[in-house]
Formats: C-alpha cells, structure tokens, sequence
C-alpha cells in the first residue's frame, strides 16, 4: 500500500441521495429533512466495491458536500457499509460555496500533505473542474446525476 490518496465523495457515490430528492423539489426546499434521512441511504454497490478496491491500495479519503453536523450519522452509514470513517473532509457550517469550488481547495490543501492518486465524484461540474486542475478523476455515473442534486451542489452550496 502506498500513502498516496483516493478521493470519494458519498452522495451519488456510495451513498444512493435519490429518495431524498423529493424534500428538495419542492418550495421551500426541506434542507432539514433531506438531511435528517441521510441515514437512510442505500448503499450503491458499484461505489462501495470500487471504493473498497482503492482502499487495499492508497489512504482512503472521503470528501463530501455534507454539512459537518452529520458528521455522526455520516461516520456511522459509512461504518454500516463496512467502509473506513476516519479520514472524513466535510463542509463547514455557512459554507454556501458550489462544490467544485469547495473540493477544488480542499484537494489543495490535501495534495501538499499525500499525493492525490485519484478523485471519484458524481458531479459533471466537480469532475470537469478537478480535471482542468490536472486532477485523475473519475465520473461516478452509476446513478444518473439529478438536476435537484446539481443544483443543490452547485447553485445552493448545501451538499
């Protein structure tokens, strides 16, 4: 095992977001209950497995757009996947920044610590983002990418 990173985001990743969506499509949008079901999620074995792959290679690092009080209920899912938890970059309270930007600098900060192997993220925005950085990403396009989702991720800075 080298000490080099892979990086994973969990929602649309490992973590299957979709039937959350629905406390976002509505006005207002129900950020507490679509946060409060996080719980919930089903794992997506195709993101499980590859992260799992990883795992017996590089540090296994997960950043996720996931405000930091479900740090908790992330640590546990996680644990209940049968994933490490220890290494866990989340979003900061008021930190309304699209994703691309947020993980665009945390993946700085990381990178002058451990090599950066490889990113997997669902967002066409992230990934397009990480590569014009120099980043090897990888599009986790096992779940079709929700619009709702994208949204949330890119124009409200909330997951």
């Amino acid at each position: 095992m080298d000490d080099s990173l892979a990086v994973f985001d969990i929602d649309g990743v490992v973590a299957d977001v979709r039937h959350r969506l629905k406390y976002l499509d509505r006005r207002p949008k129900d950020w507490e209950r679509f946060f409060a079901a996080a719980d919930r999620d089903p794992v997506l074995a195709e993101g499980v497995e590859l992260a799992r792959s990883y795992a017996e290679s590089h540090v296994l690092v997960w950043l996720t757009g996931r405000p930091e009080y479900l740090r908790d209920l992330t640590t546990a899912w996680l644990r209940a996947a049968d994933l490490p938890a220890e290494l866990l970059f989340m979003r900061p309270a008021n930190d309304r920044r699209p994703a691309r930007d947020y993980k665009a600098r945390q993946l700085g900060r990381m990178k002058r610590e451990s090599a950066v192997s490889v990113v997997v993220d669902d967002d066409p925005a992230v990934v397009a983002r990480l590569r014009g950085l120099g980043y090897v990403v990888r599009l986790a396009d096992w779940v079709p990418h929700s619009s709702t989702l994208q949204s949330a991720q890119e124009n409200e800075g909330r997951t």
